[in-house]
């Protein structure tokens, strides 16, 4: 007899690839650049172009709707021409299913709000703004949310250096808090993690004394 989550996991994947038809047979199929299943969720590339109105499109679709924007977030790659991409995770409480889109952009590019459609979008396309420095046009309070406000930089870019740029700090003298360049305590410092019964090429300091 076949196990209840079994049965449940069939249905599911069944209603997948009935959502799966639906769009690529729909008026906006030219929009979807690519598209695959995987654990149990559909995944879409899609043309920026068509954004808003293809998420419009599905939250007011009656047989798939997808009523709740549940993430949005930015990734990085640095080697590609199309620099950043947008991820928009959706779900439908009425077919139970799970849809990520997936946006590339160039860095600069503006990427048109979504908050209109899903008021929930707001703080994350803030922060995707605060992180990568992807900017959403027409988002009417696009500000940093997890950094302070005079922060310089995109801390999630993979170039942004470890250290950042600036610190803050009180100052007991001035009697407030001041900006300042990042001061490092220490040098970076080379490990070459060779055996220590072997030892290392190098003299670690205080050594040099056994040698005398």
């Amino acid at each position: 007899m076949l196990s209840l989550s079994f049965l449940m996991f069939l249905n599911n994947m069944q209603n997948l690839e009935s959502f799966k038809d639906f769009l690529l047979s729909s008026n906006y199929k030219h929009a979807i650049l690519n598209n695959y299943i995987d654990h149990n969720e559909f995944f879409v590339t899609l043309d920026l172009n068509f954004l808003k109105d293809f998420l419009w499109f599905l939250k007011t679709n009656k047989k798939f709707s997808f009523q709740i924007l549940t993430d949005l977030c930015g990734v990085d790659y640095p080697d590609r021409e199309k620099r950043f991409q947008v991820v928009y995770n959706l779900l439908s409480l009425t077919s139970n299913l799970r849809l990520t889109i997936k946006v590339n952009i160039r860095e600069n590019q503006l990427v048109p709000s979504i908050c209109d459609i899903y008021s929930a979008a707001s703080w994350y396309e803030r922060e995707a703004w605060d992180m990568y420095g992807i900017y959403f046009s027409d988002h009417t309070d696009l500000r940093r949310i997890l950094t302070d406000y005079g922060f310089i930089g995109h801390p999630m870019r993979k170039d942004f250096p470890l250290t950042g740029f600036s610190e803050v700090r009180y100052d007991i003298e001035k009697e407030k808090v001041i900006y300042e360049k990042v001061k490092l305590t220490q040098d970076f410092r080379n490990f070459d993690f060779t055996s220590p019964w072997e030892g290392t090429d190098y003299i670690l300091p205080g050594d040099e004394k056994a040698t005398k």
